[in-house]
């Protein structure tokens, strides 16, 4: 194993990709630093985090919160490189869209003051979604690559879940973006699409429930599978890693692999789990979902990245962390 790589963050460390990326940097021999939301009159149960291999000696644990901008400093003084993870989760909706994306725009943006006013950040690698590129109300019908942006008026013409998040993760990356030209910051984005394969947070990912609402027979979900564009955790951690280590890493990438139909995905589940009761395509024919482009990952594979893990990893290591923490 490599030692002495340097002290990095991890914001948000207590999220699904976030802990797999620490479990990660702690074995390629970084320091790491990551920042948790405190709960006032509540202690949370991170052992998940400190039990890791290495984690007694490499990793420290700060509180910080995207609503206290501030609050990052401490985390992030003395580092030499930035992972920001941390980002509102409300896909409920239980807060105006105004508020969800101030608050992401504005911790985003004090994550950012933070590197830069730490003077030792060589270059911050900022987690985007696949919801700033896919739709792109022009037919849908093209790939997108790192120059799509996706149309915020017609993601809301379809009346679909989940405004919210995604008007507040576009809004945020193109202010980080605007703010990392005008600092001189060394920014690079990861678009990753549905991420799916094991977990080591005690709770169930949205996205492992997503990926596997056939399994679990959460029907309201199934018009999100009529198409899906879907990659490994560990792809998207090593990703991470990689474009903080690779010295002409510049700009945005996606980081997606395989494409799945819902009839696909009902042909795959049936024939591979057969212990559950997958529903048929038959059953599904009804489903009706919304067009988005497809994804390609030729800017990441051209800089020198290879994805390790296909459907079979992705859905194996999903199921087996639900059953070992009693999902399933």
């Amino acid at each position: 194993m490599e030692e002495g790589k340097g002290l990095v963050c991890v914001t948000g460390g207590t999220g699904f990709v976030a802990s797999w990326l620490i479990m990660r940097l702690l074995e390629h021999g970084y320091t790491v630093r990551t920042t948790i939301r405190s709960s006032p009159g509540t202690s949370k149960d991170i052992s998940y985090l400190t039990n890791l291999p290495r984690a007694a000696e490499k990793l420290q644990v700060f509180n910080a919160d995207l609503d206290d901008p501030d609050s990052f400093n401490e985390a992030i003084g003395g580092c030499m490189g930035v992972f920001h993870l941390a980002f509102p989760l409300d896909f409920a909706e239980r807060e105006p869209e105004e508020v969800i994306t101030k608050r992401a725009v504005d911790g985003t943006l004090g994550v950012l003051r933070a590197c830069v006013n730490a003077k030792t950040v060589k270059r911050v690698v900022c987690a985007s979604s696949q919801a700033t590129v896919i739709y792109g109300g022009d037919g849908d019908e093209k790939v997108a690559d790192e120059s799509s942006w996706t149309s915020i008026d017609y993601y809301r013409s379809l009346n679909r879940f989940g405004t919210s998040y995604l008007v507040a993760k576009n809004k945020t990356e193109r202010a980080a973006l605007d703010f990392a030209e005008q600092y001189g910051l060394d920014l690079v984005f990861l678009i990753p699409p549905l991420i799916v394969g094991p977990f080591i947070c005690p709770r169930i990912p949205e996205s492992i429930r997503w990926a596997l609402s056939l399994i679990f027979g959460e029907k309201r979900l199934y018009h999100l599978l009529v198409k899906l564009n879907v990659v490994h955790t560990d792809d998207v951690a090593m990703a991470y890693i990689f474009l903080l280590e690779s010295p002409h890493a510049k700009g945005r990438y996606i980081c997606s692999w395989e494409e799945i139909s819902i009839n696909e995905m009902s042909d795959f589940l049936s024939a591979r789990y057969p212990e559950f009761q997958t529903p048929t395509k038959d059953s599904l024919k009804d489903i009706k979902g919304f067009k988005m482009r497809s994804l390609s990952p030729k800017k990441l594979l051209d800089c020198g990245f290879k994805f390790e893990h296909g459907l079979v990893d992705m859905f194996d290591g999903a199921i087996q962390s639900c059953k070992e923490k009693g999902f399933l």
